[in-house]
């Protein structure tokens, strides 16, 4: 395939992935909107001009807009002042029953925050079913580095070779066969492996080391020496109970990862030309989705993962921007000054944009876009 055609096919897996995301955060904001009975007026993907429409019996416009960079949800009396006087007509007894503004102040927040879940739970429940119908994917008891002096170099252990069993009991997975070597220090060990397509026996006793127990106290294990094959991975497929908690935890992990690398760029430990935009996304996307079908639903439960911490940032004109003067009412006991509102998004929205320019520049910069122009040029 061609440059170009790459190009179109990152493109068009990258629009698709977006587009499911972006639906997934404002579906968020649409649903818990309607269960507090607030009129939402347009539920859009993308920006701009309409391209095709409907209204449901609810009166919410639904529409693609010509622009497929995000979506909103567009609620009535999103905007009101803090007085219905300063408006020019007065809200009816109706209208004010349905008005975003005029909901309790919990409510309110229930439906910023919204959104940012839906991504996470949106991101718990697509790996769950990956984990319950493909399975999670874990490395078989397999061979891939012997370690120099280690016990397995000794016992003459080679890359490739697959553990069968130990003192007669089949072994499958590389934690087991950590699990029972750990477990028996300086004891030998008696081992079917099978190397070229052919069973062999090996005998070896694990080298003896110590680590900390749960307890904090010292306790001697048993180490093997050898580190996992990635050419030997299986698919362990779970059981729905299961599945879910891997789901909620990889959905933790990965956030915590998120969390951890931001707090490192910004406190200058890692390069912020590392920080990518849509382009490099983009080209993660399409990348990603020729490893298979799979693949690609994995990496769209990691994005909505970061797409539901970005919009939780407390920077006006985000979810967490809201939820930040929503804890200042709280704390205030009234809503914050529209003056005061204003000038935030305003910042927010500078903010935003600063920072899309910036990832975008590192974008053109990673993948040599400004080297193959000015090439052109030259």
């Amino acid at each position: 395939m061609s440059i170009l055609g790459f190009t179109w096919y990152y493109i068009v897996v990258f629009l698709v992935v977006l587009t499911i995301l972006v639906y997934v955060h404002e579906l968020g904001h649409y649903w818990v909107a309607r269960r507090n009975n607030v009129r939402v007026e347009v539920f859009s993907i993308g920006f701009g001009p309409e391209i095709y429409g409907w209204t449901d019996k609810h009166g919410t416009r639904w529409k693609i807009s010509a622009v497929p960079l995000g979506g909103y949800v567009k609620m009535f009396g999103e905007t009101m002042y803090d007085d219905d006087s300063e408006q020019t007509t007065p809200l009816t007894p109706e209208e004010r029953a349905v008005s975003f503004h005029h909901k309790r102040l919990a409510q309110r927040a229930a439906i910023v925050a919204a959104g940012p879940l839906a991504n996470f739970l949106f991101a718990i429940v697509v790996l769950a079913g990956v984990y319950g119908i493909v399975g999670n994917p874990a490395p078989l008891a397999g061979v891939g580095e012997v370690l120099p002096g280690s016990a397995a170099a000794e016992a003459g252990f080679k890359p490739g070779d697959r553990i069968l069993s130990i003192d007669g009991k089949a072994i499958k997975w590389f934690e087991d066969l950590r699990r029972v070597v750990s477990a028996h220090p300086g004891a030998p060990l008696n081992l079917v492996i099978r190397r070229d397509g052919v069973d062999l026996s090996i005998r070896v006793t694990p080298t003896v080391d110590q680590e900390k127990g749960a307890d904090g106290t010292p306790i001697r294990v048993g180490r093997l020496g050898v580190r996992p094959d990635p050419g030997q991975i299986e698919y362990e497929r779970q059981n729905p109970a299961a599945a879910v908690w891997m789901g909620v935890e990889r959905t933790v992990g990965l956030s915590g990862q998120i969390l951890v690398y931001l707090g490192q760029m910004i406190a200058g430990n890692r390069d912020a030309k590392e920080l990518g935009g849509p382009l490099r996304i983009a080209q993660m996307s399409g990348q990603v989705a020729q490893g298979g079908v799979v693949n690609l639903v994995v990496f769209m439960a990691a994005l909505s993962i970061n797409l539901g911490l970005i919009n939780l940032f407390p920077i006006p004109m985000l979810d967490g921007g809201h939820l930040i003067f929503y804890a200042a009412e709280a704390v205030r006991g009234r809503p914050v000054p529209v003056r005061v509102q204003e000038y935030g998004f305003r910042f927010g929205l500078i903010l935003v944009f600063v920072l899309m320019i910036f990832a975008t520049w590192n974008d053109l910069v990673n993948l040599r876009v400004i080297e193959f122009i000015r090439q052109l040029i030259s």
